[in-house]
């Protein structure tokens, strides 16, 4: 039996960064003498790669970048990981999907080795088959989440091709990554969206708890389940008729 794929993105879906993302890029502006913007404007950084977001700001240099991350890097590890939390039912979805058999990936921005560190720290890493993430250095850009999805499915070596397969994810990249490996994406609106951003970009439904999630997830694989059905009966059908 082929067995269906969840990929999650990891701020802002899994775990809420409480401040610990938006509080250090702030304090590494602040520490350069960069003018610290606005927290909506902050809050835009989470999702996309932190250099992308750092350099469209007044003063920044590409010059200055690695020192700002470095800064940023080092708060975060020593203090904001411990300070993020799961986000509600999230650690109960996820471990009632594992037992019914689903392949469960992360496939996030954020460093991979800050990942399965943050992972680790928050109590969730044992439940995923794969973590994919971006370069652990941040200062080398990524052109979008589409490869770091593709990357989390060439390492599920148990995924089949043909396996029913759904993103779910906060922010318009989740959607757009998911578009660019032919798979539907579920928004979450606990994250990090502007509103209306989700739905801007295609994602095949947006849900607002937990338990919205797992109906969503259900009813997404279902459907692609039921279309594989539906193409291999026609397909056996006209097999007959030519025979």
């Amino acid at each position: 039996m082929t067995s269906p794929v969840v990929l999650f993105d990891l701020d802002g879906t899994l775990v809420d960064p409480a401040g610990a993302i938006t509080g250090g890029i702030a304090a590494a502006l602040e520490a350069h003498g960069i003018e610290v913007p606005d927290e909506q404007t902050l809050k835009s950084f989470i999702g996309p790669p932190l250099q992308t977001s750092l350099i469209v700001l007044p003063g920044v240099t590409e010059e200055l970048i690695p020192q700002l991350i470095d800064h940023y890097r080092e708060g975060y590890i020593r203090e904001g990981m411990a300070a993020s939390e799961v986000y509600p039912g999230i650690r109960e979805l996820l471990e009632a999907l594992r037992a019914e058999g689903v392949l469960l990936a992360v496939a996030t921005s954020k460093p991979e080795p800050q990942a399965v560190r943050l992972l680790k720290i928050q109590g969730l890493l044992d439940l995923f088959d794969v973590v994919s993430g971006s370069d652990p250095d941040e200062t080398v850009p990524h052109t979008s989440k589409g490869p770091i999805l593709a990357s989390a499915l060439e390492r599920l070596p148990q995924a089949e091709a043909s396996a029913p397969m759904v993103m779910v994810g906060d922010r318009k990249f989740d959607v757009e990554g998911a578009a660019r490996n032919t798979m539907p994406c579920i928004g979450v609106t606990w994250g990090y969206a502007p509103e209306g951003e989700l739905e801007a970009h295609g994602a095949a439904a947006v849900v607002s708890s937990a338990d919205e999630l797992r109906r969503q997830i259900t009813e997404q694989l279902d459907e692609q389940l039921g279309a594989q059905r539906a193409g291999e009966h026609a397909e056996a059908s006209a097999q007959q008729m030519t025979s």
